[in-house]
């Protein structure tokens, strides 16, 4: 189960704001595209699950994704989650071919989703792109996300972590401290994706 502390940051300037308290503890930014799949009766989204290849650096690195519905209570997400290294030139063909994702062996995320989704196709949905910078925060890597859709662009914080609400407090008294505006998080990017929102 993954646990991540989500927390919306209303524009540009607050997200910039955020960096530069943290230029000191920086570690690395990635490039990346993402891009989800849905079976072709839907039966990924009738599971409540969420299949997802992203792009590192162009076709540096490829992952593929599957989630499980998650739930978002104060800014804190939790899912279902597995994933997969796969070869980048490979994953760039499903995009106009998904139903070679779904065919794909040796896969155990892939062998899953035949065994208890049984799609008899794949179809790929799209997807966006997403500049992460990520930071040492407390011990713990913050991620800081500038998310492109084509409708506009989300800016957000989010930290994985076994122990969400005393992280949480902390992290909000550190933007407090910094008067940087923010809210709780209340829809992943996959679905401001599907919905076509900015929340």
């Amino acid at each position: 189960m993954e646990v991540e502390i989500k927390l919306r940051l209303p524009n540009k300037e607050a997200h910039d704001k955020v960096a530069e308290a943290l230029k000191d503890a920086y570690i690395e930014t990635h490039d990346q595209e993402n891009f989800f799949y849905e079976g072709s009766e839907k039966e990924l989204n009738k599971a409540r699950v969420s299949l997802r290849t992203r792009f590192y650096g162009g076709d540096k690195k490829c992952v593929i994704t599957m989630k499980g519905r998650q739930s978002m209570v104060g800014g804190v997400g939790t899912a279902t989650e597995v994933e997969e290294d796969v070869d980048p030139a490979e994953a760039r063909k499903w995009l106009t071919n998904p139903d070679a994702l779904l065919n794909l062996q040796g896969s155990d995320i892939l062998e899953k989703l035949r065994r208890d989704l049984k799609p008899k196709h794949l179809v790929c949905l799209g997807g966006f792109k997403n500049m992460r910078q990520d930071y040492n925060y407390e011990g713990l890597k913050m991620e800081l996300d500038e998310t492109s859709y084509e409708w506009g662009t989300c800016y957000e914080i989010e930290i994985e972590t076994e122990d969400p609400e005393p992280t949480k407090a902390k992290l909000e008294a550190f933007l407090e401290s910094k008067g940087i505006p923010y809210k709780y998080g209340t829809k992943t990017k996959f679905a401001n994706f599907r919905q076509r929102t900015l929340e």
